[in-house]
């Protein structure tokens, strides 16, 4: 991915690309390629203080100015509350690149070029912003560089209006030390080769064009903390280290090299266990592998200090288990790293309850909220993908028991009126002001899109479950003959969800009004999972259908255009937000079951990848080297909510991988 000036001087392009560094604790930095602060999750370093969770913002940028041959040249781009934009320093950027995950900007100083990248320490809240000289000229002249910390201390979610708060900045080895509160965490601006000066100014109102658009607090207080200087010479560089550790690697060279090691690794890896994929994989599908990686993170348990867990999106979101166990399989499984397939199964193990995993994974100390219905179900097929992936009966008999107690909680009902209906076998659930499913949103005490009775995605989630129960039992030569006559009985009355009249399924039965016919995507995994309930003719219906009503290039709508509560835009304050989520949004996940589900009805694995390949755009024009979470769902499909979304990078990627593998098997066979 590379950018010249085309978008580097377009203000209105460069501020809507934004790029992502992460440290695997859930921390990240982040920002726009203009350097434009759009968002109140911007930042240099946003460190997670309680890994994956406590996500803070401690440093918010740097500001740069460099002085050349006489002239000085702003490199930092700052928006105001009165829409002055000052400095401009994008109009000194001359190039952008991603490399490997790593944002690199090429500066215009008259003669002198300088470089400029940014990466996170993997497993540390270390943040590294390299400068390095890389053109020399005949004269040699040296470069000045002045930088001004601007710093904060707040959760990530919130703003910062600063009144007459006072921190303590302290001069130490090699920079500055800042404590903004008694009791808060301390951090560190350092450099091995760059003079520090301490200073205490509250720059306010940063303009955060982003949250006026999401209708929220648009407006930013960040403290100036300090400055450093240092002069380059051609060749060399300087860089900084932003960091809650006291005495982190400060020679900048180092760290890259380790930071290009990770992410090299994530490639071999890949590549060597399907070495033909990844000699013909298209440059955007390389880049989605080492953006998989974004999304895994550390989360330390009682006995067992390396535990791993998945952040479902950036910036904001953080453990889901839903979103987990559908990402799962892509993230790990398909980027050939099962061993943290494996821990992420253990760590979310833990937390079942009742039959039933937690919708959110909460912080060290507060209550886990299980209203989900098909989170736990989903967790039965990330167990089955592992197992077909791996065959590890090992962890398939450790498991085994649970997922046993599993089913019996949900044949005699658990929470939220979540249970088996004796009369046919299938999956009911739902109370009145409870969201269970993926269509989760809630406006006030309204829920958008209540589906109480049988969610055809939840009875078809059953179904694999009870299926996948007599496939664990034959491994492990249990008697499979429970799960058999569940599973019959299941499908068998799944043919209650085909709606002859519409030609398609019923999204739910037996709700508080009836069936509800409207045309959503929920159907397509009763395709796309690894069986279907569904006769073939039925099947290929499903995928025609939402071909033709549902499928943008990026995803599916998430109802239909002609449906009297469609909305086709995504935006405004967060109540017409949330009315408008499940209500037409485009959703870009959705996009990897429908390939798969295309695939099996039509068996055209070229037509299939075909499918896929407007998400290459996605990498180049919102979050750079990595997918989103939504998009509007009337044309042009402009691009919302996270700018990386585990599931969507995992389903796509996932779905790329199964249509190469069809097509292998094909010519094998031929």
């Amino acid at each position: 991915m590379d950018f010249g000036r085309e978008i580097c001087d377009s203000l209105d392009a460069a501020e809507q690309r934004e790029w992502l560094a992460t440290n695997g604790l859930g921390g990240f930095a982040s920002g726009t390629v203009a350097g434009l602060l759009t968002r109140r999750y911007h930042g240099l370093l946003v460190a997670a203080l309680e890994p994956p969770l406590g996500r803070t913002l401690l440093v918010a940028k740097l500001d740069e100015t460099a002085r050349y041959d006489g002239g000085v040249y702003p490199l930092a781009t700052n928006r105001w509350r009165d829409a002055t934009l000052d400095p401009q320093g994008y109009l000194q950027i001359e190039r952008f690149r991603l490399e490997g995950a790593t944002p690199v900007w090429t500066f215009s100083c008259a003669g002198a070029l300088l470089e400029k990248r940014i990466w996170m320490q993997q497993g540390s809240n270390t943040t590294y912003v390299c400068y390095e000289r890389v053109r020399a000229e005949a004269a040699a002249k040296p470069l000045e560089l002045e930088f001004k910390a601007l710093v904060n201390y707040r959760d990530f979610h919130g703003s910062t209006h600063a009144g007459d708060w006072r921190m303590s900045i302290t001069p130490v080895e090699h920079g500055l030390r800042v404590v903004a509160f008694e009791g808060a965490v301390p951090f560190y601006l350092l450099s091995a080769s760059a003079a520090a000066e301490p200073a205490h100014v509250w720059y306010r109102d940063f303009d955060l064009a982003l949250e006026r658009c999401r209708g929220l607090d648009d407006r930013e207080d960040h403290l100036f903390a300090g400055t450093f200087r240092a002069r380059l010479g051609p060749g060399e560089s300087v860089t900084f280290v932003l960091s809650t550790e006291p005495a982190p690697e400060l020679d900048g060279r180092t760290a890259w090299r380790a930071r290009q090691a990770h992410e090299q690794d994530l490639l071999t890896r890949w590549a060597a266990a399907q070495p033909q994929a990844a000699r013909d994989a298209p440059a955007w599908v390389r880049q989605l592998v080492q953006a998989a990686d974004q999304f895994i993170v550390r989360r330390p348990l009682a006995g067992d200090a390396d535990a791993r867990s998945l952040v479902a999106g950036y910036h904001w979101f953080g453990e889901w288990s839903r979103d987990t166990m559908i990402a799962l399989p892509g993230l790990t499984l398909a980027t050939r790293r099962p061993e943290l397939a494996r821990s992420i199964l253990r760590t979310f193990a833990r937390l079942v309850d009742r039959g039933m995993l937690p919708n959110q994974v909460p912080r060290t100390g507060e209550t886990p909220a299980y209203n989900t219905a098909d989170a736990t179900l989903w967790f039965f097929e990330a167990v089955r993908q592992y197992y077909l992936a791996t065959r590890d009966a090992g962890l398939v008999r450790q498991f085994f028991p649970l997922l046993a107690e599993i089913v019996d909680w949900h044949v005699r009902g658990t929470r939220y009126n979540i249970h088996v209906d004796p009369a046919d076998g299938l999956l009911a659930a739902g109370e009145p002001g409870v969201q269970l499913t993926w269509m989760d949103a809630k406006v006030g005490d309204r829920v958008v899109t209540p589906r109480i009775g049988k969610p055809v995605e939840v009875n078809a989630l059953w179904y694999n479950a009870l299926t996948g129960m007599v496939q664990f039992a034959r491994a492990l030569k249990k008697p499979p003959a429970r799960y058999e006559e569940m599973a019959r009985r299941a499908r068998s009355s799944f043919e209650r969800f085909w709606s002859a009249a519409a030609g398609w399924c019923f999204d739910v039965l037996d709700g508080p009004d009836g069936n509800d016919a409207s045309l959503r995507p929920n159907q397509i995994f009763a395709v796309s999972l690894s069986e279907s309930p569904l006769k073939p003719e039925q099947q290929r219906a499903v995928v025609d259908v939402c071909a033709q009503h549902l499928l943008s290039g990026y995803g599916l709508r998430s109802l239909a255009p002609d449906h009297p509560q469609y909305q086709g835009r995504y935006g405004g304050p967060p109540a017409q937000r949330d009315a408008a989520y499940h209500q037409g949004t485009v959703w870009g996940w959705l996009l990897g079951p429908f390939v798969l589900a295309h695939l099996r009805v039509y068996g055209d694995p070229a037509r299939a990848l075909s499918l896929l390949e407007p998400t290459a755009q996605q990498l180049t024009t919102y979050g750079l080297g990595t997918l989103g979470e939504i998009f509007d769902g009337d044309a042009p499909f402009a691009p919302r909510g996270c700018i990386a979304q585990a599931w969507t990078v995992a389903e796509v990627l996932r779905a790329w991988l199964a249509c190469r593998k069809f097509r292998k098997a094909a010519k094998s066979s031929a």
